[in-house]
């Protein structure tokens, strides 16, 4: 196994005929095992910028009926940037982490007031927009408008670090710049954005992470970690720490008006999004104290009263098994409870409203909250 040590070991360095001999090589197989994709119809910045958000966390099969929904709904960035919010996530919803989409629109809106609607055409003047990082900034400058830079995501991590055997750990974001600097003098001065965009497809299709298939391309020669048996051993990487635990219990709230959803504070997870009223049994209940539920339920009634003025009637849990789900960082175990109010109950220290069958279709719910209301159909 190689050191983690990023000074242990410097990647090896390819002579100028090699450069060229891996350059040629590599887009001869771009040229053929290219993916056709619909962000790739064309180099504007727009779609580019899109697709590459949208890629975040998420799927390349996954996205594209995503993409042309939303480009269908927001044909241009000065669409975006006026949208509605309460459009912008319905239009995202099923793709998880909406700080992507309100980081869309903030970059949206950047564009259109601070740069005239005119995209900053470099990778230093794109990473001050909303929610574009170093890789997103070196997609679109490389793809959209030329510029020799590399766009390193976990695909150019896990190709570079076979093909130089870096033994960089990549867990460490002060490693990239090893990346960086072993990746920019392999990039063609003449084709930098399909340069990227081929360490994508081969990154995905053939140097995989766990079943690569380098050694049957014509690029098996370059990879020096192929050529010595230590392909798997690379990238090098720490493991992460496990989601951190965490109790909560939503209660389902219906009176004939339909359900009590509220909406979540405008920071922190699942912000501004819509779910049932969730608390967390850790804030609310005293330390060190062996409850029963009837006790739990208890105080429950009393954070309602006291929070919101709200009086819940029959709180009583639902028996049915929790909902678990789990972020990058937390892990959500939550408990269904069931209740009931009167419909003219004053709402008015409630960060929420009744919702119907129909008017639900209307909103954009996190995908936790369709578990859990997939959960409560079962009842």
């Amino acid at each position: 196994m190689p050191s983690t040590d990023s000074l242990t070991n410097k990647p090896y360095q390819m002579t100028t005929s090699e450069i060229q001999a891996f350059q040629t090589t590599f887009m001869a197989w771009y040229d053929v095992h290219r993916r056709e994709l619909p962000w790739r119809l064309n180099q504007e910045p727009y779609r580019v910028w899109l697709s590459e958000i949208m890629l975040q966390q998420t799927q390349v099969q996954t996205v594209i009926p995503y993409y042309e929904r939303f480009l269908a709904t927001f044909p241009t960035v000065v669409d975006l940037a006026a949208a509605p919010e309460e459009l912008l996530l319905k239009t995202w919803e099923g793709l998880g982490y909406y700080s992507r989409a309100r980081n869309l629109q903030k970059a949206a809106r950047q564009i259109v007031d601070d740069y005239q609607g005119q995209w900053p055409q470099t990778s230093v003047e794109l990473e001050k927009l909303a929610g574009i990082g170093p890789y997103t900034a070196g997609a679109i400058a490389s793809i959209c408008f030329g510029e020799v830079v590399p766009a390193i995501d976990g695909n150019a991590f896990r190709v570079f670090s076979r093909l130089l055997k870096i033994d960089a750990d990549i867990a460490n974001p002060k490693n990239r710049q090893i990346f960086y600097d072993a990746i920019l003098p392999l990039i063609p001065q003449d084709r930098p954005g399909d340069f990227n965009q081929a360490v994508m497809d081969f990154g995905s299709q053939v140097c995989t992470a766990k079943n690569p298939t380098v050694g049957e391309t014509d690029l098996a020669p370059f990879f020096r970690s192929y050529q010595d048996g230590t392909l798997l051993d690379y990238p090098v990487k720490t493991k992460k720490q496990r989601p951190k635990p965490v109790a909560l219990m939503a209660v389902i709230i219906q009176s004939p008006q339909g359900v009590l959803l509220q909406k979540r504070p405008s920071t922190g997870l699942l912000a501004n999004l819509t779910t049932y009223p969730l608390v967390v049994p850790a804030d609310i209940l005293p330390e060190d104290e062996v409850l029963t539920p009837e006790e739990i339920l208890t105080y429950i009634e009393r954070y309602f009263q006291e929070t919101y003025a709200i009086t819940l009637q029959q709180l009583r849990p639902t028996n049915l098994k929790p909902v678990v789900h789990t972020f990058t960082h937390l892990k959500w175990t939550i408990e269904l409870l069931q209740a009931e109010l009167v419909a003219d109950v004053d709402l008015a220290f409630f960060p929420g409203q009744w919702y119907s069958e129909d008017a639900l279709q209307m909103v954009a719910l996190p995908t936790v909250q369709k578990k859990l209301m997939a959960r409560i159909k079962t009842n």
